[in-house]
């Protein structure tokens, strides 16, 4: 079970940290329900202060969240930087036992699941998810949001985000972490940090956000996915390269 999914390549995540309603560009439903479909998870952290976020906030981050086939939490800003952490775990667990279970079905037939092992097999099952989510490269592109309501809450946002690279980075496995903000200056959406193993560097760049207007959340996730595609096609390209060298060196 391990060996197969290893060769299936890498765990797929986008992060979105929002406080409040999306309210322009594309549905952001919808856009995390194509984000499920190209493999890539969404989970989702409502930010609160002073229990000021409203019903329909609720329903779009639970909603977001379910559609991608993510984990979502509802916090104060105090308590974000476990949260950060325990949804990103648990949204490791969820996706590796959708895998495993995918397994099971083509070993054992029909829609079995791991709750229908016997207690010792689902042991030794649940072992290896944990092995998994201890090994399997991780990538996970964070979506912070920085309308006005955000401003005095991205100096937590900036430490939750370093204590999940700590976190991560106890792994075996590698992390590659990347940061958009939205809404950006000149853009609906905007690049602050691309992929690297460590978050460090956020500590400079957090400091210049600025945070004001609209929140466009759909089109910041539909923009996230295509960050994704743009890797993996020129990762693609290289081995493409290779393989045509090797047929010519032949």
């Amino acid at each position: 079970m391990e060996g197969s999914f290893m060769k299936t390549g890498t765990l797929k995540q986008i992060l979105l940290i929002t406080d409040g309603c999306s309210n322009q560009g594309e549905d952001p439903i919808a856009m995390a329900a194509l984000a499920k479909e190209q493999g890539i998870t969404v989970n989702v952290i409502g930010v609160m202060e002073h229990d000021v976020i409203d019903e329909k906030g609720m329903r779009e981050i639970e909603n977001i969240a379910l559609s991608g086939g993510g984990v979502s939490q509802v916090v104060y800003a105090k308590q974000l930087s476990q949260t950060v952490q325990m949804v990103t775990r648990k949204a490791m667990t969820q996706t590796l036992q959708g895998v495993v279970n995918r397994e099971l079905q083509q070993i054992l037939g029909g829609n079995k699941q791991v709750e229908d092992l016997p207690p010792d097999q689902r042991g030794e099952v649940m072992e290896v998810v944990d092995e998994l989510g201890e090994t399997v490269e991780l990538e996970v592109l964070i979506l912070v949001d920085t309308s006005a309501s955000m401003e005095k809450k991205l100096p937590t946002v900036k430490e939750a985000l370093l204590d999940l690279s700590l976190s991560l980075n106890a792994r075996s496995g590698d992390n590659h972490f990347s940061v958009f903000v939205f809404p950006a200056r000149k853009k609906e959406v905007e690049n602050i940090l691309d992929w690297t193993p460590n978050l460090g560097s956020l500590t400079s760049v957090f400091s210049k956000l600025t945070t004001g207007g609209i929140t466009p959340t759909g089109p910041a996730i539909r923009v996230a996915l295509s960050h994704f595609k743009k890797k993996r096609s020129i990762r693609s390209l290289f081995s493409r390269d290779d393989e045509s060298f090797f047929e010519e060196s032949v």
